[in-house]
């Protein structure tokens, strides 16, 4: 037998332990494990800190001592050290360990012994499981992130804004961690003042789901756009799902409105029936017509209705209907009664929205809350409301005075419901042409603007001035305006004559939907203050702020040159706070660039993503940071 059976079987045991004794901490014993770990060293009798140096910094040598002096245990779970071996390379260790006071029999504290074991193979398996799952969840984030973007990309990028009639969508996916579906909607202006409405739903998820989606939704806004009735380009979409076995069972509701008669055709293929609800909510729903989906026999008679005004007609995939925990008369019942107080008012507070979009969002977010939702939802709202008047104003030929058409054009566009870009391009567009215009005017007359929304959903806006202006042959300082003014419409003309010069242009304006995975509508611009040129950085930058016109882009140039001694000394003109930079502003800043140039000194513009300079910047190639 073994004279020392427990020191043996220390000695063997596959744990490590380590023993210290004295305040300096001499190591008087480790066992066989402890050794293996520092291989080709002579540890005994050796304090722990000159013992162990590599350790040092690595706060285990500061635990033994911790112990020693508190007489406190310690204890920890899958610590890593870093250990150095003798040919100089580093190996990693993980280790789970107790380290905890050694006693002289009357208490007082003798050293420390430390105990571990080497858990290092086991922590290596759990990060390359984390690893290899976090690459997984990476490729389905990238996937699906794929997929999302492709079905944005089929969808319409913004919802008609039509004379007469409001429209408004909202788009849910049918949880976070599900691939977008083959819901869509669609509004499309057709001839003679009426609108389509579309909403649809592919069987299945994913990109098979999402690229058949494409396929019917672009059958059917050609149809619609040439003027089909809703049975005729149904039977269009049929014959398509008819060769395309992913297509077959989609289910399809089309409705066409006339917003000056209230008269209603609409086809239900397979599709829940369309509600409607009147301005002070009284609701009913519409019955089928009775077609089937698509690709599966059958033809697409086509039903009638009459709104009246202020009624708003509501289209929606089967998403909000087949909630959990809700049977389909129970559902839709709660469909009818929800969104009969969002179109009255009667729901969550937003002033600033219209009954359509009340209808769309805070229908899904009210009904959605208390049950969840399995499968995509998709609301599509159609509202009868008065004809915006047209705009008819004089612009005095006084180029201070544009701040003032300006104003006048926000808030009518505001009437409208134009946002974000559309109504960016248009005031900037219009500036132009009645700076134009004004600078031609002869004898001081005044400039006519006339502006109204057309029947296919594009503000129209005539300019007429008495003078014959032109763009001059070669671009200069003030040579821009038409230039840009065509790049941000979809059509300008010119038409002059012995009485003077008549600018049209066109720009066709939608309202963005509210895709609720996480797309946000574009807020609308508020209103530009006063042009105000502040110095920061003590002197060697400038903030410059609100609207930069033909009014002010001389107070710009002048205000730019006298910080920077003429363009002797390099300046940075942070243009974040432009509400409107017009080609005037954009010659000043052509003219201080070029200074800056002939003295050899860095003019440098911030323009950041979103802002009206940057957006202009670029449509003028002026260098921008």
């Amino acid at each position: 037998m073994d004279a020392d059976p427990l020191r043996s079987a220390i000695e063997q045991a596959p744990c490590i332990l380590i023993a210290c004794e004295g305040p300096d901490l001499r190591i008087i014993g480790l066992n066989e494990a402890s050794r293996a770990l520092f291989p080709g060293r002579d540890l005994l009798g050796l304090p722990l800190r000159e013992a162990l140096a590599d350790l040092a910094g690595q706060q285990w040598i500061d635990l033994y001592e911790q112990v020693y002096r508190t007489g406190e245990p310690v204890a920890g779970q899958q610590w890593r050290a870093h250990l150095t071996l003798p040919d100089g390379s580093v190996r990693e260790l993980f280790a789970d360990f107790g380290i905890t006071p050694w006693r002289h029999p009357d208490g007082r504290i003798r050293g420390v012994i430390g105990g571990g074991t080497d858990v290092t193979e086991i922590v290596q398996a759990r990060l390359s499981a984390e690893r290899h799952a976090a690459e997984l969840q990476r490729q389905y984030r990238q996937a699906r992130d794929v997929v999302d973007a492709l079905q944005q990309a089929l969808l319409p990028r913004g919802l008609p804004l039509l004379p007469g009639v409001r429209v408004a969508a909202s788009y849910l996916l049918a949880g976070a961690c599900a691939a977008a579906g083959g819901d869509w909607f669609d509004a499309v202006p057709r001839p003679g003042g009426a609108v389509a409405l579309v909403v649809g739903d592919v069987v299945g998820h994913g990109v098979t789901a999402s690229g058949v989606m494409g396929q019917l939704r672009a059958v059917l806004q050609d149809r619609l756009d040439d003027g089909d009735p809703p049975g005729a380009a149904l039977a269009a979409a049929d014959r398509l799902a008819r060769r395309v076995p992913a297509a077959r069972a989609a289910t399809v509701c089309v409705a066409v409105l006339d917003p000056a008669s209230g008269a209603l055709e609409y086809c239900t293929a397979g599709h829940p029936v369309p509600l409607v609800v009147s301005a002070a909510g009284a609701a009913r729903f519409l019955p089928a017509s009775g077609a089937a989906p698509l690709g599966t026999g059958g033809d697409f008679p086509v039903a009638t209705a009459r709104l009246d005004p202020g009624d708003l007609l509501l289209l929606y995939s089967d998403g909000i209907i087949e909630r959990p925990g809700r049977g389909a008369a129970a559902a839709a019942e709660e469909l009818a009664r929800v969104a009969s107080d969002a179109v009255a008012g009667r729901a969550l507070h937003a002033p600033e929205a219209s009954a359509a979009e009340r209808a769309c969002t805070q229908t899904v977010e009210l009904l959605v809350r208390a049950t969840g939702h399995r499968d995509d939802i998709t609301l599509l709202a159609a509202q009868l409301v008065a004809a915006p008047e047209p705009l008819h104003t004089e612009v005095p030929a006084d180029l201070t005075r544009l701040g003032v058409l300006r104003k006048t054009l926000a808030a009518w566009l505001e009437a409208l419901g134009v946002t974000g870009e559309d109504a960016f391009a248009l005031q900037h567009a219009i500036g132009e042409i009645v700076t134009n215009a004004v600078e031609h005017a002869p004898g001081g007359e005044s400039v006519e603007v006339r502006a109204r929304l057309t029947d296919a959903g594009a503000v129209e806006v005539v300019v007429a001035g008495r003078g014959l202006w032109r763009e001059p042959e070669r671009v200069s300082e003030r040579g821009r305006g038409l230039a840009l003014s065509t790049q941000l419409v979809d059509e300008l003309t010119l038409e002059r004559s012995a009485g003077g010069t008549v600018a049209t242009l066109r720009l066709r304006v939608t309202r963005p939907a509210a895709l609720l995975n996480g797309a946000a509508p574009v807020p609308t611009p508020q209103p530009a203050a006063g042009l105000s040129v502040v110095d920061t950085a003590g002197g060697t930058a400038v903030l410059v702020a609100g609207p930069v016109d033909a009014g002010g882009a001389d107070r710009l140039q002048h205000e730019l040159l006298y910080r920077s001694r003429g363009g002797t000394v390099a300046l940075t003109v942070d243009l974040a706070g432009v509400t409107h930079l017009a080609s005037a502003g954009v010659a000043a800043l052509h003219a201080v660039a070029a200074r800056h140039r002939a003295h050899g000194t860095a003019l440098t513009l911030l323009a950041p993503p979103g802002s009206p300079a940057r957006h202009v910047l670029a449509l003028v190639a002026l260098p921008y940071a």
